[in-house]
């Protein structure tokens, strides 16, 4: 049968795309957490594989719950799944696939679970919107932009990457990033007794102009559609004052946007779960958002590296989680000179002008990239106790004329944890996996599929190597790194912040 492949351009068959799309994140999921591999299989992780082996090699597994072998092309993102039953294999198109996985997880946790799979269908059926919507319109010009709004696969390793909380298409398509989206925020008026505010919110006051006795609380316009405010706007305690003059436009968080008239970054709650969480800014979260805020600053401070602070938040005291915004740092008083920013996940994902894939030199390349990732994650644990989340969608790294790395800009104080507040070898585990398994396995795996013949990791063990740390020598020496199981998690219904870990092969351990 003919390959599907994940780059094929948009005359291919729009079904075949959007299947491919959604089935190699829920295949990689199911490989890593699941899967037997059999004994002509190398067991499916972080590993980039031989140079050259990744494209076309064909591995199989055993499904243990119902005892079938599967197989599929390629290793970075698998794709053409294929289970053997009367004595031959069958392709199986996502449907198929998604009944395979409940069944699998059925008899391997003895565990029911309905949400997970309509996610799954939800995921691939807004794929295929995407898809559609990419085809139609034109890619922004911005490199930076372009880089934010290329994740049509989305986290590689989670079952429903591109689920949109089972909406209408219609609800949530002109607010996708992947869509190219692009819209003015929502201005309401907050009465002032009503206003609840920490930190510096000062530039939401420049966004418009509010009435006397109210202050300015731009909304995102799907998070008003999703909840209830009728009584507010009834008695006074908010009102509506239009929309801002200028456009923003999503980043790939989706509920996080950039306003490029004012360089300015805005988060706000959507009641929508998007991989493994409800997105609301929960009130816990921006009750601690100062000390984390302040915290990762003072590590990353003295650069080249760079923090782009979370400020501030303002929102409703009867409203706090649904209309809190969060008011985070620009990119223009953080870059060096001439240097572009680029989205970590972008350039994995790959777009028109991706330096990844269009490296002339692609180990000095990767050294270089190395250089600026790797040395400010590691000093922030060592000397201030400071757990970056350091994962893909949490870093831009920025490049030269050249396309060359020279600067790594970090975000996010939400996902930040403090050593003052968890456990030293939890932390490092969270560091490792961020920083190791979710983000320079899967740089290295797509350099090295896009420059056949590198090995990336000898120079990433040098990279590690250079901080005199009791974690990085051990972390050197193990056999394994630890894999976030995003499958299992959503199956059993686990909380979204409540990570597990399973040991995975480690490509740095020489």
């Amino acid at each position: 049968m003919e390959r599907v492949d994940l780059n094929l351009p948009p005359a291919a068959d729009d079904t075949d795309r959007a299947d491919a799309y959604a089935a190699a994140p829920l295949l990689n999921c199911l490989l890593r957490e699941v899967a037997e591999p059999l004994a002509d299989s190398r067991p499916h992780g972080t590993t980039a594989g031989p140079p050259g082996a990744g494209a076309d090699a064909i591995r199989t597994y055993r499904l243990p719950g119902v005892d079938r072998l599967l197989r599929v092309r390629g290793d970075r993102r698998p794709a053409d799944p294929e289970v053997y039953t009367a004595g031959a294999w069958h392709r199986v198109g996502h449907t198929e696939l998604v009944k395979l996985v409940a069944e699998e997880l059925r008899r391997d946790t003895g565990l029911t679970n309905h949400e997970l799979p309509a996610e799954m269908i939800d995921s691939r059926d807004a794929v295929a919107a995407l898809l559609a919507a990419r085809a139609r319109r034109t890619a922004p010009t911005d490199p930076y932009r372009r880089s934010e709004q290329s994740l049509v696969t989305g986290h590689p390793y989670h079952p429903a990457p591109k689920a949109r909380g089972g909406g209408p298409v219609a609800g949530w398509l002109p607010y996708a990033p992947e869509a190219y989206a692009s819209f003015p925020l929502v201005l309401l008026g907050l009465r002032e007794d009503s206003v609840v505010e920490e930190g510096d919110t000062s530039a939401l006051d420049a966004l418009g102009e509010a009435p006397p006795g109210y202050r300015l609380l731009p909304a995102h316009p799907w998070q008003l559609e999703l909840v209830d405010l009728t009584e507010a706007f009834a008695d006074g305690r908010l009102v509506r004052l239009g929309t801002t003059d200028a456009d923003t436009w999503p980043t790939a968080a989706i509920r996080t946007l950039y306003a490029p008239e004012q360089d300015l970054f805005l988060k706000f709650s959507l009641d929508v779960r998007i991989t493994n969480d409800i997105r609301r800014l929960w009130r816990h979260d921006l009750l601690k958002l100062r000390r984390t805020d302040e915290a990762a600053g003072r590590a990353l401070a003295g650069g080249p590296a760079a923090w782009l602070s979370d400020r501030g938040y303002r929102t409703a005291a009867f409203a706090f989680e649904e209309l809190a915004v969060l008011v985070r740092d620009g990119l223009r008083g953080h870059l060096l000179p001439g240097a572009t920013p680029l989205l970590a996940a972008g350039l994995v994902e790959g777009f028109e002008g991706d330096p990844l894939a269009g490296a002339a030199d692609p180990a000095a390349w990767w050294e270089a990239y190395l250089a600026v990732v790797v040395p400010p994650a590691l000093s922030a644990f060592a000397e201030h106790g400071v757990v970056l989340e350091a994962h893909l969608q949490n870093v831009l790294v920025a490049v030269d004329a050249d396309g060359t790395p020279v600067q790594a800009l970090f975000r996010d104080a939400e996902g930040v944890k403090l050593l003052t507040d968890v456990d030293r070898a939890a932390g490092w585990e969270r560091l490792v996996y961020c920083l190791v398994v979710n983000h320079l396995s899967e740089v290295a795996a797509a350099l090295a599929e896009h420059h056949p013949g590198l090995d990336p990791w000898p120079a990433a063990r040098r990279a590690l190597a250079r901080h005199d740390l009791p974690e990085t020598a051990a972390l050197l020496a193990s056999p394994t790194l630890p894999g976030k199981t995003n499958l299992l998690l959503r199956w059993t219904g686990a909380d979204g912040a409540d990570a597990r870990y399973l040991p995975l092969p480690n490509p740095l351990a020489g």
